[in-house]
């Protein structure tokens, strides 16, 4: 059979169908991007339409972060312990470079942590100490990051918001999650931000997968896989011919000759 494969106008042909092999599997890719992006776009809008929810009812400390956490609004109140605020370096907003302001937020009753990250400063100096009081929090949630590359760095700043290193810096039950805050009020007023910028939750990292573009994705790459399978089919009947083993006049997908 490899004989009848090596003719002319089999290699042509096996030529065009790896042609139109690699064409439907960049569409597959292409459909399967399509799905995931369009499946992004979908979990974003979806937790930026939910309403915000007491945290101690949606996490508890020390548990997993939830699969569909990131970007999810949430509640709570409590009060910053004002010693426990340290600066993450290396962070730039709107194309500053600066330090982002990170507090922990605890509930009075359970004691239970959250890591705030109250906003954006352009200098350590500016960093204003947290609010007193009883302090009601909403925040878009985010999970931990990973630890810092950055070295040793001056007291009082970390390199990243590393919860395996803060739960050993404040006291309590510290959720494994942290919030950037949305709003901050002290006995329904606003807290005022001084020289700090609040910062623009990111996007969430909650994927999946848009169906239909998924379900054209994996045609695209049926359709290659069927090309390859006729070539093989078609030579497979020519050398049926060559070999008498099929009638010469039965008709060949391709004519013989």
């Amino acid at each position: 059979m490899l004989r009848t494969a090596l003719k002319p106008r089999w290699l042509r042909l096996l030529a065009l169908v790896l042609v139109l092999g690699v064409v439907f599997a960049e569409l597959g890719l292409w459909q399967l991007h399509v799905a995931q992006d369009r499946g992004a776009a979908a979990a974003i809008s979806q937790s930026a339409s939910r309403p915000p929810v007491p945290i101690s009812s949606y996490l508890t400390p020390h548990a997993e972060f939830p699969a569909d956490g990131s970007g999810r609004l949430v509640t709570m109140t409590g009060s910053y312990a004002a010693p426990g605020q340290v600066l993450v370096a290396d962070r730039r907003l709107d194309g500053r470079s600066g330090f982002w302001v990170v507090a922990p937020l605890t509930a009075p009753a359970s004691g239970d942590t959250l890591a705030v990250v109250r906003g954006f400063v352009g200098t350590a100096a500016e960093a204003p100490a947290p609010p007193a009081g009883t302090v009601t929090l909403t925040g878009s949630l985010a999970p931990g990051e990973s630890p810092s590359t950055l070295g040793t760095l001056p007291p009082g700043q970390i390199g990243a918001v590393d919860l395996s290193v803060l739960v050993n810096r404040w006291p309590g039950a510290l959720y494994n999650a942290f919030a950037f805050a949305t709003a901050e009020t002290v006995a329904g007023q606003p807290v005022g931000l001084s020289a700090m910028s609040r910062i623009p939750p990111p996007s969430p990292t909650v994927g999946g997968l848009r169906l239909v573009n998924a379900a054209y994705a994996f045609q695209w790459w049926l359709f290659a896989l069927f090309a390859l399978w006729m070539w093989g089919r078609m030579v497979r009947e020519d050398w049926q011919v060559d070999n008498g083993l099929r009638d010469a006049e039965q008709p060949v997908p391709v004519g013989h000759g």
